[in-house]
């Protein structure tokens, strides 16, 4: 009879997951994720059917943990700036807490090994945000863009901010501010 499988050693690959892809790409072996998680690398391959199936896994859960951090006090009754502003900060701080998850994020979302049916499930776990994205751009500059434009404009603004952060970490409130500010503008103007 096999043993039950054991939601801690799943999550446990999946953090060494993270860091290993994060610090070596989607090429990053799977002995090195199971030896860091502490399993055989047989191991691995009970809770997950292939790589491919680790990697899908693992980019919807990291995109759930971030967004995840949105919901945490979502301010779903302010108003729009205030409902962007906490978005941005939690996303900024998310980013920042968490470089080789980040890392590992960017490298995923641009992979051809994430299924179509992976990148649905993440699109539907953001739609809420993607909606108040939507909002912001609906009167600017992106308001005749596609709704993904002003995502990835802020995405590219995030991915700026926290670079300067890691450069800099004692500005880290200049840094956030400023990147705000900047993505703000840059939909709403």
């Amino acid at each position: 009879m096999a043993r039950p499988r054991s939601e801690d050693k799943r999550l446990a690959i999946l953090e060494s997951a993270a860091e290993v892809v994060g610090e070596f790409g989607l090429s990053a072996p799977t002995v090195k994720i199971s030896q860091l998680a502490g399993v055989a690398e047989g191991t691995l391959f009970t809770y997950f059917a292939n790589k491919d199936d680790l990697l899908n896994q693992l980019y919807l859960a990291l995109k759930t943990e971030l967004r995840d951090s949105f919901v945490a006090d979502y301010p779903a009754t302010k108003s729009l700036l205030d409902r962007c502003r906490h978005v941005w900060n939690r996303y900024i701080t998310w980013g920042t807490a968490n470089p080789l998850k980040r890392k590992c994020v960017r490298q995923l979302a641009v992979s051809d090994r994430i299924t179509k049916e992976t990148k649905k499930a993440v699109e539907e776990a953001f739609m809420e945000f993607h909606a108040v994205i939507h909002e912001c751009a609906a009167g600017g500059l992106l308001r005749d863009q596609p709704p993904a434009f002003a995502s990835a404009v802020m995405g590219a603004i995030a991915e700026t901010t926290m670079e300067f952060i890691a450069r800099e970490p004692t500005h880290v409130k200049r840094y956030t501010k400023a990147g705000f500010e900047s993505f703000w503008r840059a939909v709403t103007g």
